[in-house]
């Protein structure tokens, strides 16, 4: 049974969706815990009426990046996790952190990366006048919005889409490759070649919405 501990920063929809699939699809796994850095943060409640434990450790408590690191990995450890999950996490990790959960400990990415890292990614892909959007699971490392890609969901920009409708068109897909990816690494069906990540049975790892 592997064991997961989820980081969020707000309302954590993307680790509600986590939650829900490990349920209802009966992975091998269990949360552990679920874990944000501001106290205020939605999906706390959700992960508490779940029963998950919680823990806040928040970044303003903390003179540096590598204090408050330091605090976060203690109390991640405390939780064993052979997986880490970023859902929403809006911090940048310093590299001993990223060292140190190597090869497991997985992000989204609101785009289809090399593509737009960082933030604003909606408002970049519609200012570029792109025709596709959509987002990324992978592995983290030191340098933001890198590491092996697990799988990619492509969906349409569409005439006259905002920001508003393109990010629920992008959120939506993430609720589905992001469990998918996550059930992947535990089932253990990842296998690592090089610095690329396939699956061992070939399943797709793109999925394309119109």
């Amino acid at each position: 049974m592997k064991r997961l501990v989820i980081l969020i920063s707000g309302r954590g929809s993307n680790m509600e969706a986590i939650v829900k699939a490990c349920k209802a699809e009966g992975w091998p796994a269990e949360v552990a815990a679920v874990i944000s850095n501001r106290p205020d943060a939605g999906g706390l409640q959700f992960a508490a009426e779940q029963g998950i434990a919680t823990a806040v450790v928040d970044h303003k408590a903390y003179a540096t990046r590598e204090d408050f690191d330091a605090e976060l990995a203690r109390v991640i450890d405390g939780f064993a996790p052979d997986l880490v999950v970023l859902a929403g996490f809006m911090r940048i990790l310093t590299p001993g952190f990223t060292v140190r959960y190597a090869h497991r400990m997985l992000n989204i990415h609101p785009s289809l990366l090399p593509a737009f890292t960082g933030l604003h990614t909606h408002e970049r892909a519609l200012e570029m006048g792109c025709k596709v959007a959509g987002a990324t699971v992978h592995f983290v490392t030191a340098e933001l919005d890198h590491g092996a890609i697990v799988m990619q969901a492509v969906v349409p920009v569409l005439p006259g889409d905002d920001t508003k409708a393109l990010s629920a068109r992008v959120l939506a897909a993430e609720h589905r490759i992001y469990p998918l990816s996550v059930r992947w690494f535990v089932e253990g069906t990842l296998v690592w070649d090089g610095e690329r990540v396939t699956h061992r049975d070939g399943a797709a790892q793109q999925l394309l919405l119109s």
